[in-house]
């Protein structure tokens, strides 16, 4: 495996993520505006998955991070 497949997983774990905070948010909105007692509890998952996705980012980005870091190491080891 190399630095960019490394770096291509973490952007697509990103991507991944954000599709889902997009579908959560919606998903949130919709059990905002239907009628009846099950709306409140409809809230909860999408909440629980939309911070899920939040982590899901973080984690992502960190693999980016890292690999532009051993990047930059592996070129000012070369020079």
């Amino acid at each position: 495996m190399n630095i960019s497949s490394i770096q291509q997983t973490g952007l697509e774990g990103i991507q991944r993520g954000l599709q889902g905070i997009e579908k959560s948010a919606s998903e949130i909105v919709k059990a905002g505006t239907t009628d009846g007692a099950s709306g409140a509890a409809s809230f909860v998952e999408p909440i629980i998955e939309l911070n899920l996705y939040e982590r899901s980012i973080e984690a992502s980005s960190k693999v980016v991070k890292v690999a532009d870091e051993v990047l930059g190491t592996l070129l000012d080891t070369m020079a």
